[in-house]
């Protein structure tokens, strides 16, 4: 057995409810590991089973924290789990985010649903970058207002002129009350581009969310002038043992876990059916 399929023994450290059958689960193992935005790790439950999750932070006194779905037969054990439980860890994978290419560029983060997760850990690395220049904006869009993940973060971050923020819903009885700058509307995530004002030829973007969310957003950004090589998606739906052993996640001759699972649109224009 290889390093990369032999877990690290991790301490459960803290669980956070979110929105509803979404929790904040953050991790200690014995052996520290360096995630950058977009790189994932195997969480294996003995017995059970395991399954890839990216971060959605920054590692920060040697945790690792991720936003977690209660949608199958492992994560419904690991919702069983209590603090200071035991899980194994493997990793760090794949390849994250080009942080370099959001330094002295505008950041134009897009997120649907759960996808907010792996763009919060890019969100906060910029916001750590204290060299960075530039606008960073996000986009967020979901079902309904009470499943927008990180809403009163996200809303902070805009109240104090950090990021410019803008959220969307399906649909909503009501819309929230959200304090100041802060914009919600009902509709789709990429209607929010139609009153945004910004400079396309100087921003990187970066892209989180289902397929549809994919099928929609990526070529229109392509359209209003963002290049390709600095639009950027994250395809994590397709993985499974995160060394490219199982040959899941193979697209177009490319592994999804090894090459990926951070894309750019040039590249994903030669992978066909990647989304």
């Amino acid at each position: 057995m290889t390093d990369a399929l032999q877990p690290v023994a991790a301490v459960l450290h803290e669980i956070v409810p979110m929105a509803e059958d979404n929790h904040l689960f953050s991790f200690l193992p014995e052996q520290p590991m360096a995630l950058t935005p977009g790189q994932f790790v195997e969480i294996s439950l003995p017995g059970v089973g395991s399954f890839p999750v990216s971060s959605c932070d920054q590692v920060r006194n040697g945790l690792i924290t991720s936003c977690i779905r209660r949608a199958g037969r492992v994560t419904e054990a690991l919702y069983r789990l209590e603090e200071g439980d035991v899980v194994g860890l493997r990793g760090p994978f794949g390849k994250g985010f080009p942080l370099e290419l959001f330094r002295d560029q505008d950041a134009l983060l897009i997120a649907g649903g759960l996808g907010m997760a792996p763009l919060r850990a890019l969100l906060h690395a910029l916001l750590d970058d204290h060299h960075r220049k530039g606008r960073i904006i996000v986009l967020y869009g979901s079902r309904q207002p009470e499943m927008l993940l990180f809403r009163e973060e996200l809303v902070q971050l805009s109240l104090e002129r950090q990021i410019e923020l803008r959220f969307s819903v399906d649909f909503a009885e009501e819309l929230p009350s959200l304090a100041g700058r802060v914009v919600c509307k009902i509709g789709l995530v990429n209607e929010l581009l139609a009153e945004l004002e910004f400079a396309q030829r100087n921003t990187t973007a970066a892209v989180c969310g289902p397929p549809a969310l994919y099928n929609c957003i990526l070529e229109e950004l392509a359209l209003i002038g963002i290049p390709a090589a600095k639009i950027f998606a994250t395809l994590e739906r397709r993985m499974r043992c995160g060394v490219g052993e199982c040959c899941h996640c193979v697209v177009s001759g490319r592994y999804i876990c090894k090459d990926g699972p951070v894309f750019n649109l040039e590249q994903l224009r030669k992978m066909t059916e990647a989304i």
